[in-house]
């Protein structure tokens, strides 16, 4: 009983500081989003990568002298960034270059033109939206823009481009969000005289926060007269990664179409051997899990946007007809048992990776650790 008298007064502490780590987080979250109204007020970026790893420098020294254990801190600091990132919605931020023009989205009621939309009208932009039923409107819409951006299915992308181009002012930057840039910057430049600026944001429109996400940014002509709008996606906080069309394509043949048509075959076997899943998520192993959620969360979206993704071009054609044919060699030493053969294949993969396989066994540790945190009983 005494044993028992002593845990209850230890757990009645630890409930008493828990109530004071929340008092704390709260008023730290206040403190936040007065720093982020500053940032607002003096156009500073809502992400400051100095910032960030001073926090997380000073923090894991102080951690360290308080003698907790390693990584503890960087955890939880890490964690209340990424809430302080998503505090930052589409409401904090400054106008880098203010202008009575608006900014025009085309096919503004989608998802992602949505996302952009509000941005930019939280930014203090003017934005008018263009949808198929307003075409009536697209003269008065387009006619003194100063930037429109072609946020449609990839499939319809070119005829779109075709159809606003010849109403927009000269001095107007054409811009797209498709994830194929060579064939759309062609169309762009052969059917606009004017600044043309080819874009793709490497995130889906659900996200919470635009602090880190990437977006790839593929120049076409009169890039200065479009740099206030790189400079503002990255005020938002983003990252713009530029490249040409031809790399950027060649990438996303890897990224985009080999990854969602390897996911999508497996999510087809899945469906066609039809394993209970409660089954194999109760005895699944963290990182299984995750690879299992991956291929859920496809299937959980716009089916539209991924047959478009994988079919955009004839190289995606090629690489994954190249990737089919490497599986049989592989399947048929696997079939004859040839374990020699495997580690050599093995080691001259991990050889091809270099020092990224330890940087992604360490990373992926963490992702894992988090998996295995939320995950439910049963």
């Amino acid at each position: 009983m005494a044993q028992e008298r002593t845990l209850a007064q230890l757990r009645a502490e630890i409930d008493k500081l828990d109530a004071q780590l929340i008092e704390l987080l709260r008023q730290r979250q206040n403190l936040v989003q007065q720093a982020s109204a500053c940032k607002s007020a003096h156009k500073d970026a809502a992400y400051s990568q100095e910032r960030e790893a001073f926090l997380l420098q000073d923090r894991a020294r102080m951690a360290e002298a308080a003698g907790l254990p390693p990584g503890l801190v960087e955890d939880l600091l890490r964690r209340l960034l990424r809430e302080s990132y998503k505090g930052q919605g589409p409401t904090a931020y400054a106008c880098v270059s203010p202008s009575e023009r608006p900014v025009v989205i085309i096919g503004g009621r989608g998802a992602m033109g949505r996302l952009f939309a509000d941005y930019f009208e939280h930014s203090g932009y003017r934005v008018a939206i263009l949808e198929a039923e307003d075409w009536a409107r697209a003269d008065e819409l387009l006619k003194n823009a100063r930037a429109v951006f072609i946020s449609v299915p990839i499939a319809h992308t070119q005829a779109v481009i075709a159809q606003a181009a010849p109403l927009l002012p000269r001095d107007c930057v054409l811009c797209d969000f498709t994830s194929v840039k060579a064939p759309m910057l062609e169309a762009m430049l052969k059917a606009h005289p004017g600044p043309v600026l080819g874009l793709h944001p490497m995130f889906g429109p659900d996200i919470r926060s635009m602090v880190k996400q990437v977006i790839v940014s593929v120049g076409g002509r009169d890039e200065s007269k479009g740099q206030f709008i790189l400079d503002q996606m990255a005020l938002w906080g983003a990252h713009i990664c530029k490249c040409s069309a031809a790399e950027h394509d060649k990438a996303m043949s890897i990224i985009q179409a080999l990854r969602h048509f390897t996911t999508y075959c497996y999510g087809r076997f899945l469906s066609k051997i039809a394993p209970d899943l409660k089954q194999i998520l109760a005895l699944s192993s963290p990182i299984y899990r995750l690879e299992i959620e991956m291929v859920g969360r496809l299937f959980a979206q716009d089916p539209k946007l991924y047959a478009d993704i994988i079919m955009a071009s004839a190289r995606n054609v090629e690489l994954i007809q190249s990737y089919l044919d490497s599986l049989q060699p592989e399947f048929a030493l696997i079939a004859a048992g040839d374990k020699a053969a495997f580690l050599a294949n093995f080691a001259q993969t991990r050889a091809y990776f270099g020092d990224y396989a330890a940087k992604f066994l360490r990373e992926s540790g963490a992702l894992l650790a988090k998996v295995q945190d939320e995950r439910e009983a049963g």
